[in-house]
């Protein structure tokens, strides 16, 4: 919860130093390489089945890639704990998603949830829509990172794992960066010189907030329930918003305040076990 909170300003001062598609590229290799180390030290090492990369590709796309590019684009232009709060939303619409492709029952506790969560959202959009269309583009974005996200767990959830969790994740990085790469290509232009506050952003985001969180939070999803760790993780956009407004100097505002508790709220009525959120910032 800690080092991915304290990753939403850091992502924030990145993007303002390297393209923000660029920035993902980069990010995704840096924990690629982390994690192939980690899991080659591991003896886990192995090119993932026929089956796996299936998942590998809509993890690697969708939670990673399409997130990262989403997120990193409205992060040029709305506050980082702003930001953090919505892109956290996504337990509220997997569970819409899960009705859906997985045939699973909409109680009522999990329809509240959904309520709360999309009053929450428009609680916290509602002073962008006034500020003019950049702004609103933005929101869409970090709404539809975390419907990406949402698709990538219930995916997840029917998935039959060949592999750990751990030993995919690497690829899975992998696929992000290279779909990242060739996008950031023909969208930024060339690769672009990283500045020192690019260098250490990147330094803390790639191996720490990305390839230690991921591992760490595999490591903890074996040892402890999935509510436990679903409150923890629910921790993160918080510590997000407070990090952002001591070190950015970002406003925290009554509206973005009752937004950021009636998603929590939803979050916690949808019931959405949380443990599956464990690859991206």
């Amino acid at each position: 919860m800690i080092v991915w909170g304290i990753s939403w300003p850091a992502i924030k001062l990145g993007v303002a130093s390297v393209p923000p598609l660029w920035y993902g590229c980069l990010r995704y290799l840096v924990a690629a390489g982390c994690l192939f180390a980690v899991v080659a030290a591991r003896h886990e090492l192995g090119v993932p089945s026929r089956s796996d990369w299936r998942l590998v590709g809509v993890s690697g796309g969708l939670q990673m890639g399409v997130y990262a590019a989403l997120t990193g684009l409205a992060l040029t232009r709305l506050p980082a704990g702003r930001a953090s709060v919505l892109a956290y939303s996504t337990p509220v619409w997997v569970v819409p998603l899960a009705a859906w492709r997985l045939g699973e029952r909409l109680s009522r506790a999990a329809l509240a949830g959904v309520a709360l969560g999309l009053a929450g959202a428009g609680v916290i959009a509602a002073p962008g829509l006034r500020a003019g269309r950049g702004e609103v583009l933005a929101y869409a974005m970090l709404l539809g990172a975390a419907a990406a996200w949402a698709t990538a767990i219930v995916y997840v959830r029917a998935h039959r794992f060949d592999a750990t969790a751990l030993a995919l994740a690497p690829w899975q990085m992998l696929v992000a960066a290279v779909l990242l790469g060739p996008l950031a290509l023909v969208v930024e232009g060339a690769p672009p010189g990283i500045g020192p506050v690019g260098a250490a952003s990147l330094a803390y985001v790639g191996p720490v907030a990305t390839a230690f969180a991921y591992w760490a939070v595999v490591e903890t999803g074996r040892r402890f329930p999935a509510s436990t760790l679903s409150m923890a993780l629910l921790g993160t956009p918080a510590l997000g918003l407070l990090l952002s407004a001591v070190v950015l100097g970002e406003p925290v505002t009554a509206s973005l305040l009752t937004g950021a508790v009636l998603i929590g709220a939803g979050i916690r009525a949808s019931g959405v076990p949380d443990g599956a959120r464990t690859s991206s910032c």
